[in-house]
């Protein structure tokens, strides 16, 4: 049995530059309400120190492990619950709509023996927690974005 939870927004952005800002772990507290501090590199099997703000519950610190990540389109992390009887994979993909417009997703995937403990509360409110990080990362992107667009850098 597996249980989803996922937000996805259009971005009037380029891929490519909403990869920059999430590839960018020294800026996620600039701009990302519920991953105030990110820390790690972006290598298959390694740890990240994330500090999570969920809503109405204390900030914490977890070390998820990379499962996945593919420039310009996707980072996944592992972690586990329940003692280790549900896997969480948490998702951020980006996926390119044209040359200035994109398709930002986050959610988290949740498989194992206890997913069932998983409760609607819980999703909902991580729902929420996704779409407030969406819509962030889009307000940020298009404001970097409208940025360059007003003051291009000329090549000499």
């Amino acid at each position: 049995m597996q249980r989803a939870v996922e937000h996805r927004t259009g971005v009037q952005a380029p891929a490519e530059l909403i990869w920059e800002i999430i590839s960018d772990f020294s800026t996620w507290g600039d701009w990302n309400p519920i991953h105030r501090q990110a820390e790690g590199r972006m290598k298959i099997g390694t740890p990240l120190t994330i500090e999570q703000a969920l809503p109405d519950e204390p900030v914490r610190v977890i070390q998820p492990i990379v499962q996945d990540w593919v420039p310009y389109e996707q980072l996944h992390w592992r972690s586990g619950r329940l003692g280790g009887f549900v896997t969480a994979i948490r998702y951020i993909e980006i996926e390119k709509m044209g040359e200035a417009s994109s398709t930002f997703s986050n959610g988290e995937l949740f498989m194992g023996l206890l997913v069932r403990w998983i409760s609607r509360a819980e999703r909902r409110k991580l729902r929420a927690a996704y779409t407030q990080m969406g819509e962030a990362l889009r307000d940020h992107a298009e404001t970097l974005w409208s940025q360059r667009q007003a003051n291009p850098i000329s090549v000499s």
